[in-house]
């Protein structure tokens, strides 16, 4: 099998740091954390060296056609947001779109990508200091400042700056399973799912005091015993607040539910264990606090819209399950 080709668009001022976390990410050898050789290019929009917003030059020997036989297309961010990129880098970006690459528009890159017509009548995410001027340019996108990253299958967009690595860690996730994308977080010291999304951002961060710490321990155990029953006012007791004010606090620095961020954090534990064990649905659903396997399966089409036992067909490098019934703690497998 070839190699899958990663093409990402430079122009001249593009910032250094949008263009290094596509480059972190697809242009670093990765093949002992269980991830293909990618054929990394950057490719040029003009000719000559690139100047960048930190006064260094680029070269590089790829322009846009580099972006013709490429897997995944990315244009790491954008200049001149009031005109039209140029006809040349869109037409590129229609055919890679058209042929089955996947498009990729970290941070103000959704707006290049919405020059395209891809995200028309779609979901799309760009910084948030900037969403009011991409709803209002193409009023045709549904776009949601508040998250950190949309997928759309064929179209991914992210928000500002360094949630372009949260965005091209998911695509490794996506693409190359859980395992692996955990191995890449940790060898960049990356949360492997950060959580919440730019809300928590766009106000000034709470001060960190001693009940600020409590209440991450309280989360990391909630984390460490997902087979557990975990009810809002027991983690909130754990952390040393009221029921109330802990509802207040997680909303603002995790900017999601309680609720919603502990199924999130079960989901993900059982997309892990679909991937790299042999483990039975019943199994997996003991072990990560969904209790029966009708529930997980639920969750699973709920919010990912997929079986359990297609993404374990989709994402384990293990054999295919053998369909015999199981029961919680058991080692057998069975359909989801």
């Amino acid at each position: 099998m070839a190699d899958p080709i990663v093409a990402v668009v430079a122009y001249d001022g593009i910032s250094l740091f949008h263009l290094s976390a596509p480059c972190l990410i697809f242009g670093e050898d990765q093949t002992q954390l269980g991830l293909p050789r990618f054929d990394f290019r950057v490719c040029a929009l003009e000719d000559g060296a690139m100047r960048t917003d930190a006064g260094l030059t680029l070269t590089t020997p790829h322009r846009l056609s580099g972006l013709d036989d490429a897997d995944i297309v990315v244009v790491p961010s954008w200049k001149e947001l009031d005109k039209p990129p140029p006809a040349a880098l869109v037409e590129a970006l229609r055919l890679s779109h058209a042929r089955g690459a996947l498009l990729v528009g970290l941070c103000l890159g959704a707006f290049a990508l919405a020059a395209t017509g891809v995200l028309a009548g779609r979901r799309a995410t760009t910084h948030w200091a900037y969403a009011d001027k991409l709803r209002a340019l193409y009023p045709d996108i549904a776009v949601e400042p508040e998250v950190l990253y949309i997928d759309n299958g064929d179209v991914v967009t992210s928000a500002g700056v360094a949630a372009g690595l949260d965005c091209c860690l998911h695509i490794v996730r996506a693409r190359y399973g859980a395992d692996a994308a955990l191995r890449l977080a940790r060898r960049i010291v990356l949360s492997p799912h950060r959580q919440g999304g730019q809300a928590q951002f766009i106000e000034r961060p709470v001060a960190k005091t001693p009940k600020a710490d409590r209440f991450a321990r309280a989360l990391d155990r909630v984390r460490a015993t997902l087979d557990e029953p975990h009810s809002l006012d027991r983690v909130a007791e754990a952390a040393g607040l009221t029921r109330r004010t802990f509802t207040r606090r997680f909303q603002k620095t995790i900017g999601a539910s309680f609720g919603e961020w502990l199924v999130d954090r079960r989901l993900e534990e059982a997309q892990r264990l679909l991937e790299s064990t042999d483990d039975s649905i019943d199994s997996i659903a003991f072990r990560t606090g969904f209790g029966t396997a009708a529930s997980l399966r639920r969750r699973f089409a709920e919010r990912l819209e997929i079986a359990p036992t297609q993404y374990r067909r989709a994402f384990s490098k293990r054999a295919e399950p053998v369909r015999t019934a199981g029961t919680p703690g058991s080692r057998n497998r069975t359909s989801g």
